[in-house]
């Protein structure tokens, strides 16, 4: 009789093959049988009312280590990251120093080693400065690949420049992200930031800032053949655009874009900032008919956590950013039971879609061989999200006091129960994620 680590029984798995009872054996981290598993194991989970998905892994956050650990660092970043049922992470370069080269790269995982709860890849940072580097860069070990901020947001990083995004795209083989916002056209408007007023802050970053970027993003792309990610939609136009372009462009969505509207200006002020903006209804529905008609490809949370000092600063001088990372979870789960998405295109968002997108390793399925990453949710729990709940060192949430339909009860991270019913269950043992166009040496 087959001897296992661990067996998950009873559970509703969701994966490319649908929903459907089952077990999950797990061995050295990877899941070993799946199905009805006749064996036995160290231990045994009956996972009986819950489902298991793939781990969720949230390509896009910001945990400011090294240099703005005030606000957050790999350590709470993560924590928060598997309270909310997030298995792994593509954290952000404009940090301090920024992630630009080897050195600093190298920094940041030996920091994450070991040290987060959740495994994880680093994004490399392209500028002007290091583009001849970057094909290098881009194939270290535990790379998510190269970010670009055509527009300024928080930190340094800024490429502005047609001719600058050019050169960084024909240097590099990966997909490459970016923050699409042309920064010309926000230096132009700034005049239309109102003193006090943070619902000013779509005006000033209005939607044909948005597009006009991401226009010349892809015509870049098509002239130099090389994929691109767009990262945090906003805006309706942008979303048909895409539509036409899906050959050289993927897109994400985050859930503040989808959940959030003008109103949240009036009730959160300040922490309802964001860049690019939350906008009126009619962006967040037509971004909404990018998730339904699958121009949008991944979620993503832009978790960008700022201290409660640096959020309540008069508007414009407060820090755009909210966290993220760990209510990606409940507020989609919410949005399936409300009948917005189903279970498996949100698993497709955020496991499968990261996995084909960026060429993880034995990562984004629940498949015999692959990594034993799962995120186990209740779908009928009901909670109330609060700010004494959030693990980031911010510790605070724009959802405070939002009741949620369906949660994270569970997180296991290579066959490791990490976080089970709330409760951190094992320490710290996060590793760099592998991928499929960096795997040689």
């Amino acid at each position: 009789m087959a001897q296992y680590d661990t067996i998950f029984k009873n559970a509703t798995l969701v994966n490319q093959d649908g929903e459907g009872e089952g077990d999950i054996a797990v061995s050295n981290g990877r899941i070993a049988a799946l199905g009805t598993v006749a064996g036995s194991a160290a231990q045994t989970i009956d996972c009986k009312g819950l489902h298991i998905l793939p781990g969720v892994i949230d390509t896009q956050v910001h945990f400011r280590e090294p240099g703005l650990t005030h606000k957050e660092d790999l350590e709470t970043g993560s924590l928060g990251a598997v309270l909310g049922g997030v298995t792994g992470v593509f954290e952000m370069p404009n940090t301090n120093p920024l992630t630009t080269s080897r050195e600093t790269f190298e920094e940041k995982i030996r920091l994450g080693t070991g040290r987060m709860h959740c495994d994880f890849a680093f994004y490399i940072g392209g500028t002007h400065d290091n583009v001849e580097e970057l094909a290098a860069l881009e194939k270290l070990p535990g790379c998510a690949g190269v970010k670009v901020f055509m527009g300024s947001s928080t930190g340094s990083l800024l490429v502005q420049d047609d001719a600058g995004v050019e050169a960084i795209l024909r240097a590099i083989s990966r997909r490459a992200a970016f923050h699409s916002e042309d920064e010309y056209m926000l230096e132009e408007r700034k005049g239309l930031r109102v003193p006090g007023d943070p619902a000013s802050h779509p005006v000033w970053r209005s939607p044909e800032v948005a597009l006009n970027s991401t226009r010349r993003l892809v015509e870049l792309a098509r002239k130099t053949g090389r994929r691109i990610h767009v990262l945090h939609i906003s805006t309706r136009q942008e979303m048909d655009f895409l539509a036409d372009h899906k050959d050289v462009a993927s897109v994400e969505v985050t859930p503040h874009h989808l959940t959030l509207d003008e109103s949240a200006y009036e009730g959160l002020g300040t922490y309802a900032q964001m860049n690019p903006p939350v906008r009126d209804r009619a962006h967040r529905e037509g971004i909404w008919k990018g998730v339904a008609n699958g121009v949008a490809d991944i979620l993503g949370s832009d978790h960008a956590p700022h201290t409660r000092a640096e959020k309540d600063v008069a508007y414009p001088q407060s820090h755009s950013g909210m966290t993220g990372v760990q209510t990606l979870v409940p507020t989609m789960l919410d949005h399936v039971n409300a009948g917005r998405l189903s279970l498996q295109r949100f698993v497709d968002m955020t496991s499968h879609g990261p996995n084909r997108l960026f060429g993880i390793a034995n990562k984004g399925r629940i498949a015999v061989g692959y990594d034993a990453d799962l995120t186990i949710v209740d779908m009928k729990r009901r909670e109330t999200i609060t700010n004494a709940w959030i693990g980031s060192r911010a510790g605070w949430t724009p959802y405070d006091g939002v009741s949620v339909t369906g949660w994270p009860v569970g997180t296991i991270v290579r066959g490791h129960t990490v976080m089970w019913q709330g409760e951190l269950v094992t320490k710290a043992q996060g590793r760099p994620m592998r991928f499929l166009e960096a795997l040689a040496g």
